[in-house]
């Protein structure tokens, strides 16, 4: 009986006032503040999935998805299916490339599978257009005489290698093309001409600039942090608004007010030949007459470090503010002497803010387009402004998003060590 008793009263009291279930009662509450969160947060995600996941879904997704020449020329990708690469295809493969050519003329869309050819075979470009004139005229066959007569590059199994490979709706042909690759007629991947290989050459020297620069922002921005963390908070508030000054003013003017500065004849060459440094580098055999400040790479590292200097220092910032001055002093009360225990004891615990704030710079640079285009030489340009003429000048959009897959890639693999270096989750970035 008082078994019986404690169950009906157990019962009772897990029950709410309408009877439900308190664990029932506990799950629709929860549910209800899971949906009122993910109202909140709705805005945001969706903002973020349509200006940041989509452009680069896209991005990934052109850099090696190319269907023109299987849409533009549906009956040659059919017949050039079974041709074993290896002669001049038959006058099957000929008809149907001269039924595609009289449809590409009268939709006027031979120069768009002329352009997708060029990128494999240079000239095909204007060889498609003439032979898509010429063939609009003839009623009959025999195809493969009249259209290699057109042009003898017609006669020629590359070509037929290179349209089948362009055939695919998906192709490498992007990818390899901006690690300086190309596919050989039998399937083979192997370097590109020495006279074109240019984009690995990009590559490191956007790498490399990116990391002189992150290097020169840490040695400048380390000692600025240092003093900002241990000085009175009254000065060390004036000095910060010193280190946000530039923020405050875009990224446009603080590159044009460079060019300005170190254009020929500029403020900064007349201020090395009034204190002597002209004439002491031209001594040391360093510059020959007057020193040539722009367009050059000094002057693209020198306007990057000045943009990227608070980024890197802020973090750096965050993380000493937080560092207690009690271990300083129970190392210094152990024997250690101020630069030993400043080394082994405070330098490492700044390691997290070190990391986030190159983290950010470094990728930061490895997107920079204006400011080597602005102030930087031939020589300077970076991924991003190849991205540019990619998409503006050659109107090649597979080649641009091979070029920022490259990007995202370096980028992500620089996350990747981070990662396992220091760890994501310690990164401060002020």
């Amino acid at each position: 009986l008082s078994m019986t008793s404690v169950a009906v009263t157990s019962d009772t009291i897990m029950r709410a006032a309408d009877g439900t279930p308190l664990k029932q009662k506990l799950a629709q509450a929860q549910r209800q503040a899971q949906m009122k969160a993910l109202a909140l947060i709705a805005p945001l995600f969706l903002f973020i999935v349509i200006s940041f996941l989509v452009p680069i879904g896209a991005m990934l997704t052109n850099a090696f998805y190319d269907p023109d020449i299987h849409d533009q020329m549906p009956q040659t990708v059919a017949a050039i299916s079974t041709w074993d690469g290896t002669t001049v295809p038959g006058e099957d493969v000929f008809a149907a490339f001269a039924a595609d050519m009289k449809a590409a003329q009268k939709a006027k869309t031979s120069a768009l599978i002329g352009k997708r050819l060029n990128y494999e075979m240079p000239t095909l470009k204007s060889k498609v257009t003439v032979t898509a004139r010429k063939l609009e005229k003839m009623e009959a066959g025999p195809w493969k005489d009249a259209v290699i007569a057109i042009d003898p590059v017609w006669g020629q199994p590359d070509t037929w290698a290179t349209i089948k490979r362009a055939g695919s709706s998906y192709t490498p042909f992007y990818l390899l093309n901006v690690l300086d690759l190309k596919q050989t007629p039998d399937g083979s991947i192997t370097g590109v001409d020495a006279n074109r290989k240019i984009y690995r050459d990009i590559l490191l020297r956007t790498l490399g600039i990116s990391f002189l620069v992150t290097a020169l922002t840490l040695v400048m921005g380390f000692p600025v942090a240092y003093l900002l963390a241990t000085i009175p908070q009254k000065r060390a508030s004036l000095l910060m608004i010193l280190v946000l000054l530039p923020f405050w003013t875009s990224l446009l003017v603080r590159t044009t007010a460079w060019s300005i500065l170190l254009q020929d004849g500029g403020v900064v060459t007349q201020v090395m030949s009034l204190t002597g440094l002209t004439w002491l580098l031209n001594q040391l055999g360093l510059i020959a007459g007057e020193p040539q400040l722009f367009k050059t790479r000094f002057a693209t590292v020198l306007a990057m470090v000045h943009i990227q200097l608070p980024f890197t220092l802020l973090p750096i910032y965050s993380v000493m503010k937080t560092i207690s001055p009690t271990y300083m002093r129970a190392a210094r009360s152990l024997g250690a002497k101020p630069a030993y225990a400043y080394w082994r004891v405070y330098i490492p615990q700044t390691l997290p803010g070190v990391a986030a704030g190159c983290l950010l710079t470094f990728i930061l640079c490895l997107g920079y387009y204006i400011t080597p285009a602005l102030v930087g030489g031939p020589t300077d340009n970076m991924i991003s402004g190849f991205i540019d003429i990619a998409m503006n000048q050659e109107n090649n959009w597979g080649k641009a998003s091979a070029l920022g897959a490259v990007l995202l890639t370096a980028t992500m693999i620089l996350y990747y060590v981070y990662n396992k270096l220091v760890g994501i989750d310690r990164m401060k970035l002020g």
